[in-house]
């Protein structure tokens, strides 16, 4: 009994390997229409991505110059020690 089970388990496991292993039957190829739909969502999807990288670096600057400030007068003790 424990043989036809351990051969069964065997079995399963190569049809479960096989079937992982399998190839997918290549993608139909696309028209013209669909190509430039592809294109236009991926440029949008770019100026987007463009926009909020740009707001973000505009958050950043805005946050060190208010708090670490580039307008921040040096000390009396640094211009001293000049």
């Amino acid at each position: 009994m424990r043989k036809i089970l351990l051969a069964l388990a065997g079995a399963w496991l190569a049809g479960t390997i096989a079937v992982a292993h399998a190839k997918l039957p290549p993608p139909p190829p696309k028209s013209d229409a669909e190509k430039a739909a592809e294109a236009k969502k991926a440029d949008e999807a770019a100026a987007k991505d463009k926009a909020e990288l740009a707001a973000a670096q505009d958050r950043a600057v805005a946050n060190y110059k208010k708090n670490k400030g580039i307008a921040e007068k040096p000390s009396a003790k640094a211009v001293k020690k000049k």
